[in-house]
Order: structure tokens, then sequence, then C-alpha cells
């Protein structure tokens, strides 16, 4: 069995039960105090200072959680030798930054838009991940990482999750993560899919790409086991979502082929299901297309099991593509994993699984039936942390291959992801699968996230935050 206890908890198992996460942005003050920080941190001898929470936390979880990822900036402030920083990789080098294009963090996602700290990357050093029941933890948490002038706080992002995994746009959420190869985890249950080797998360271990590892920054100690994380502030138009809704079930109602999207009689058992009052067929005709954009009705029900109606009682998490599946092509879930269906891309089917850690920022969205026009709405979205042993290879290469340019598949290619997409009304479009195998082309598709900041940050072992604390050059 792999030794857990070498691993960040946030990596392979995740905090379930810690709702409110604060994201501590940090920049180094002191290179000597920060190395006897991360010592400390390491330790848990000294109770200033929060300890990093481990892989392996015995048989008791602990009240709070607290984890920490490192820049390519935060590496060097600490005097990592040249030599070492020299073996990580160009986009972690470079940062998220000058990454933009790949990722489509283009025109409201720019760079150049983004709030403080985030407009100033070169100070990003540290991020600190702060996990507790309450909000009242996080704050005693974040005193005691603060309090030794070793780290100047530049930013703060807080969220938490909401009840039932939901999120802004009424997706059940949380639903599955890769499982590894020698990892028990009781929680996770099967879903279908491969176990995934550890290299797909883990540096210094092998991947499902043959003969293929990925490079091992040196000192051992410092490399291994390591991983790397894309952190993103995404902001989410959940006012421009619904209304996205309204127009297409408008547009909908009057197609010709409106019968084989939604049986005549199918909009009571939808309602009935998201407990729409009255029942009518516009309001069922909304949760169809937020079904096909996402790929999953809000409930969580996967469109591959059950593409007529919610359905409760299947297995949310164990499916898989074929040609018979309805599940469009061009859905969010389908795009960023495509499972075991056929895609242009066959070798990279389960190369590019991720773990993908998210938390809701902003108040939870009640729509209004008086309608949205004219009130002003706080800011909403979601804080993402997608984690793997390559951030080229994985983080990046979904979100420009297979997210903005459809690449895996020639009936997508061309257009972007419905939902996350860098989408534009003039251009942009979406393909309703028909039973008879004809589609609906919805359009005028607008932007319902941008990028509101970010950092690439290396999230080391306990081995290697050991090592960085002990440097003395």
């Amino acid at each position: 069995m792999f030794d857990l206890s070498d691993l960040q908890g946030n990596v392979l198992r995740g905090y379930k039960d810690k709702p409110y996460v604060r994201y501590l942005i940090l920049e180094i003050a002191d290179r000597v105090v920060a190395r006897r920080w991360l010592a400390a941190a390491i330790s848990g001898r000294d109770h200033d200072v929060p300890q990093i929470t481990s892989g392996d936390w015995g048989k008791a979880k602990p009240r709070t959680c607290f984890n920490i990822g490192l820049t390519y900036e935060g590496l060097r402030a600490l005097g990592t030798p040249g030599s070492s920083l020299a073996m990580f990789p160009n986009e972690f080098i470079e940062g998220i930054t000058a990454r933009a294009l790949k990722l489509g963090d283009v025109g409201a996602s720019a760079p150049d838009t983004w709030p403080s700290p985030f407009n100033e990357p070169k100070r990003i050093h540290l991020i600190a991940t702060i996990y507790a029941e309450n909000v009242a933890q996080l704050d005693q948490v974040q005193q005691r990482a603060l309090d030794r002038n070793a780290l100047t706080l530049l930013g703060m992002r807080e969220g938490n999750n909401f009840d039932g995994d939901f999120v802004h746009f009424g997706y059940r959420d949380n639903i599955m993560q890769p499982r590894f190869e020698g990892i028990h985890d009781p929680e996770r249950h099967a879903d279908g899919q491969p176990l995934a080797p550890l290299g797909t998360v883990l540096l210094g271990h092998p991947t499902n790409l043959e003969g293929l590892q990925w490079r091992v920054p040196q000192p051992t100690q410092l490399g291994h086991n390591g991983t790397f994380n894309a952190f993103r502030v995404l902001k989410q138009d959940v006012v421009g979502f619904e209304n996205y809704l309204d127009q297409a079930a408008s547009d909908l109602l009057t197609h010709p082929k409106v019968d084989e999207v939604l049986p005549p009689g199918g909009e009571l058992k939808v309602c009935e299901v998201f407990e729409i009052e009255p029942p009518s067929r516009h309001a069922a005709l909304r949760e169809v297309v937020a079904a096909y954009l996402c790929g999953r009705w809000r409930d969580g029900t996967p469109l591959a099991l059950s593409a007529d109606m919610p359905d409760a009682n299947v297995d949310r998490a164990k499916f898989d593509y074929d040609e018979s599946s309805r599940c469009p092509y061009g859905a969010h879930i389908r795009r960023c994993n495509p499972r075991g269906g056929h895609i242009v891309q066959r070798v990279a089917n389960n190369s590019r699984r991720l773990v993908r850690r998210g938390v809701p920022y902003g108040p939870a969205y009640k729509r209004d039936k008086s309608g949205d026009a004219g009130k002003t709405e706080p800011e909403r979205g979601l804080l993402g942390n997608f984690i793997g042993a390559s951030l080229g290879a994985q983080f990046e290469a979904m979100s420009c291959d297979w997210l903005n340019l459809g690449l895996q598949d020639p009936r997508i290619t061309g257009s972007n992801d419905p939902i996350t997409g860098t989408n534009d009304p003039a251009t942009s479009w979406f393909d309703l699968p028909l039973k008879s195998g004809g589609t609906i082309r919805l359009r005028g598709l607008p932007e319902f996230v941008s990028t509101r900041g970010g950092a690439y940050t290396f999230l080391p072992s306990l081995s290697a935050i050991r090592y960085l604390g002990s440097l003395t050059a």
C-alpha cells in the first residue's frame, strides 16, 4: 500500500466534512523566517504555526485542515537551488498569466483585468488553504498562519459548500473523482472507469503512457510525490445562464421537432422532480436544455443513463459513452472527461484525468420570478483546483483542445464548451441530439464563466516541505 502520510491531504482524498474553505495568497517576507515557518508547519511541535495536514490522518480527522502550494516564484524566493528550479516544467516556470491564450483567458478573462493580488503574479509566492467546519475556525487558523512575520498577506478568497453539493448554476457537483491504483478510499466507489496510475497525479510514479514518466525535479525529496495545481477564481454569470435557458426554451417551443426533445406530457414529470410550480412546458424545457449543456440533469443524473427524465435510482458515477449514448458530444462533462468514448486522440482518453476540487463563493442564487432586470447582483463563482502531474499535458490540453477547440470529435470541432468555454453569442453553437439521429442547433450562447485570477502552484510532499524548511543557502 502507498504511504499516504507523505502526501498533503488535499491531493488524493480531500475533506468532504469541511464545508468552509479560505485561500490565503501570500508573499514571502523573509526567506530565513519563512523556512523556519515551513519547518514548524511540518514538525507539528510548534502550536503557534498550523500543522500541514497529511493524507493519512489516522482514525479521527482533524477539526481543521491546512495545506500549501508554492509558485515558481515562491520556490525561488525560498532559495531553492537553481539546478532544481530548472527541472520544473516550462508552463509552471512561466506561470498562469503567461499561458492565458492557451487557457482561453482572453477578453473579460484576460490577466490584465484580474483584480489584486492576481494583477501582480510575481509577488504571489505561496497559497495556503484552510479547510474548516465554520468561519470562526478559519479565522483562528489564519491568525496562527500569519503570526511569525514570515509571510505577507496579499489577498484572500473564501467559499463554502452549499447543502446537497449544489453549485451556482444549480447542478449537483462533487459526484466523482479518479480512483488511484494502490489507494484504498472507502468513500469512493467504483465508477466503471479504469483505476488511474499514481503517475496521473504524482511525480515519480508510472503513468498510463507506456514508458513515459514526468520529470521529477531533483533532489528526490523535493520532487518525488509532488504534484501541480491550477488554482482558478472563476466568476459565474448565474443570471445570464438562467436568462439563456429562458431564451433557448422559448426557441424550442416553436421548433417543429420539439417533441423529440421533450415528449408531450413529459413536462409534468420534469417539473415534479425539480419542484416547479405551476408545471409548464417552458419550465421543463429550461431543465432539458440545462441537462444537455452539462451532460447531467441538475439533480446529477447523467444523460448517458437517463436522457428522457431525471432518475434518482441510477448510479450517477458509473456510465460510459458508446455510440447509442444521447449525451451530446459537446456537453460539458463529456468534453472534460470522454471516459472510454471514441475520440480523435484515443491515447488521451484516460491520460488527462484530473483531481478536481472546487467550492462556490458568493451567496446562493435565488431566481426572482418577477425578473432580475435592474437588480445589482453580488459576484458569484467557483474557487477551483485542478490537480495533476502535468499542467501542460493534462490541465492545459483539456482547457485548450477539448473545452475551447473541440478537437476530440469532428462533430464539435470549432465550438467551445457551452458552460465554461470562451463563447461569443455571434458565433457560438451547441447541438442537441434527437432520437431520430438528427440535431437541433442552439445558437447565441454567451460567456457564462470568466476568470478573475489564478496561479500555478506546486503541491510539495511532506518530505519536500521538510527539505525546503532545511535550506540554508
